[in-house]
């Protein structure tokens, strides 16, 4: 056991104003301090400068690669509109040249009905890719859409008017195919 008269040590303090009260600083410890803390706010402000560097690169590449994607998209849909439209208006002279074999062909014959379903087939092909079958008759003759065949003078019909129509007009999301052929009142 130890003794109650018992001596405080060197490191103990002796009374409580010298244990409260704080050691003065050099002025040389001082001045490092602030140079520490100096460094420290310069080091902080270009670590924030580059990673707003960083981030804002990060954004660009994002965007860029989001106009990228819409752009690869539009241009394999336009791709694929322009295939879509080259192969109809191959299929096109197919199709009339089936129609006039139907109108040679006996009705109710065996080669009739097998016309008539090739002929079926490919316009169904034709319109689940979106291309249409239009017939202009009775509509006002406009050149972006009918090629006049001939005129005719026709009775009670206003001229300029399509009277008749020899073949059908194809199109494939607005666009002509195929105008239509057709006979113009006079």
């Amino acid at each position: 056991m130890e003794s109650a008269d018992r001596r405080p040590q060197e490191s103990e303090p002796r009374n409580e104003q010298q244990a409260t009260k704080p050691e003065p600083q050099a002025p040389a410890e001082e001045q490092a301090g602030d140079e520490v803390a100096h460094d420290l706010d310069a080091l902080l402000q270009d670590v924030t400068r580059e990673r707003d560097e960083y981030l804002d690169l990060a954004q660009r590449a994002k965007a860029d690669f989001e106009n990228y994607r819409k752009r690869a998209a539009r241009e394999s849909a336009e791709a694929e509109r322009r295939g879509k439209a080259s192969l109809a208006r191959e299929l096109v002279p197919s199709i009339d040249n089936l129609e006039r074999a139907l109108e040679a062909t006996e009705e109710g014959s065996e080669v009739a009905r097998g016309v008539a379903l090739v002929h079926g087939e490919l316009q169904a092909t034709l319109a689940r890719a979106g291309v249409e079958v239009y017939d202009p008759t009775g509509e006002r003759f406009d050149p972006t859409l009918h090629e006049a065949i001939s005129t005719r003078a026709a009775d009670r019909v206003d001229a300029g008017t399509v009277v008749e129509t020899l073949e059908p007009g194809y199109r494939l999301d607005g666009q002509v195919l195929r105008p239509a052929r057709v006979v113009v009142s006079e």
